[in-house]
Order: C-alpha cells, then structure tokens, then sequence
C-alpha cells in the first residue's frame, strides 16, 4: 500500500504509521484518511503493535477545508460514515496503537488520536475542536471516542467556546496517558509499542476488544464477559507458558522501577 501523504516503516514486529503532508500541518483530506484505513487493514501478520505519528512540527492540524465542500444531509452522512469506517479500523484492528503527539492535535486530528489505544503527548502539544465555532459538527467519531476520555462536559465547553488545552492541562484532564519533554513522544511511543508486542496476543486482543465493552455493559454482564474472555486468554499456549515461566523462576517479577 502506498500513498503519497502516509509513509509505512516496519521495525521487527513494529509499524510506525506516519502522516507525511507536514507541509498542510498533516490535515486530513478523504484521500489520506482512506490510506490510513487500507495501511491498518493490511499490516503484515508479523506486526504486533503500530504507532501513529505526524511529519513536521503537528501531529494533525483537523480537517483538509480545502475539501469542504457543500454537501447534501445525505451525503454528509455518508462522508461521515466513511470516517468512522477508517478510524474503526484504527480502534479496532488487529493490534494496539499508539499516538505520538506533538503541535496541533486539533478536530480530525484529535478524532484520529482518540481511536489509538494509548497516546503519548509532547511538551509542545495542543488540542482543540474548533468545529463549533466553524459553525459544524464533529463528524469522525469525536462525540463518541473524546468524551470517554474527557468527560461529555470538557468537550460541550470546548466545543461552544473554542478552548484550548495545553500539554500539561491536556494530559490532567485526559487526552494522553503519557507526557514527556518536546521531541520524544515519537522515541516514548516506539518503547511502548515494543514493550506492548512482548504482550500475548489474545491478551492484548481482549484489552482491545473485550475491555470497552465491558466498560459499557452492565455490571452483570460485564462480570460475565469477563469470565469469558479470562476463560478464553488462559487456554492460549502462550498464557500457559508464561504461567509456568513465573512458578519456574523464569520470568521476572513486578517491580517499582
């Protein structure tokens, strides 16, 4: 798969997934979010976990308006749709991923940051949902993926007033679960991803998969669930040598450091 605004760089069972239109602040144009879409459908089977990052000073400036264009209500839906389509397959694809953050992480660009699984934001970091005061709604996913991290009550203020958060506000309130100096999101996010694909693989599937839903579901049922998917992890051959690793002596024990 090859595209001229994403580059695809494999390192051992590693993908870093980057956008590369820095010179337009690696805004979103329909073209590269169906690239983004067809890179994580087609990631190679030796891939255990991929990381997402921007060319250049932001990781996504939002939405290409150069694109904008007017629309139908039933059009709109669609074009809508197919954004939700691409992201899913980020949420929901074959392995964990994780954004690297840094400059703009604003309305597309903080939809796309809010379907990876882990993000880890840069001292030079910002987030915004400009969308209301452009007179739009969010259309790639935001009003379903930003609240579960934020709150509905930051995104409807961020939204009405056009607020913006900073690195240090932004990591506090919930958009990133990792905050470190300027220029290191990138090198954080690749150390995470290669400690993630050390992981089973059933394990980080149902972390992935069967975790929010069972957030969701009700507490009956999410018990249940989770016996499960616990059932289900523990059979794998893998689990059961690594259990034995542990009883063995083998395998390291959790420590402060």
């Amino acid at each position: 798969m090859t595209h001229p605004d994403i580059s695809i760089d494999l390192q051992g069972d590693i993908a870093v997934i980057r956008l590369t239109r820095g010179a337009k602040r690696n805004a979103l144009s329909d073209g590269l979010i169906l690239a983004l879409r067809d890179a994580f459908e087609n990631l190679p089977t030796s891939v255990r976990a991929a990381v997402v990052d921007g060319e250049g000073p932001h990781f996504c400036a939002g939405l290409d308006l150069s694109e904008l264009q007017e629309r139908d209500a039933g059009q709109g839906v669609y074009h809508s749709r197919m954004w939700h389509a691409a992201l899913d397959r980020v949420q929901n694809g074959p392995v964990p991923v994780i954004a690297a953050l840094h400059g703009a992480v604003v309305g597309g660009g903080l939809e796309l940051a809010s379907a990876c699984h882990i993000r880890v934001a840069d001292s030079t970091t910002f987030y915004a949902l400009p969308e209301g005061s452009r007179g739009i709604f969010v259309g790639g996913g935001g009003s379903v993926r930003i609240p579960k991290l934020i709150g509905v009550a930051r995104m409807t203020d961020m939204m009405l007033t056009g607020r913006v958060y900073n690195a240090e506000d932004g990591e506090r309130a919930g958009f990133a679960q990792y905050l470190v100096p300027e220029g290191t999101a990138l090198d954080k996010a690749i150390e995470l991803a290669k400690r993630i694909a050390q992981n089973a693989p059933l394990t980080n599937y149902a972390l992935m998969h069967a975790l929010p839903r069972i957030a969701e579901q009700s507490s009956d049922h999410g018990f249940f669930t989770e016996a499960l998917m616990a059932g289900i992890a523990q059979n794998a051959p893998e689990a059961k040598e690594r259990v034995r690793a542990f009883l063995e002596g083998r395998a390291a024990k959790v420590s402060k450091d």
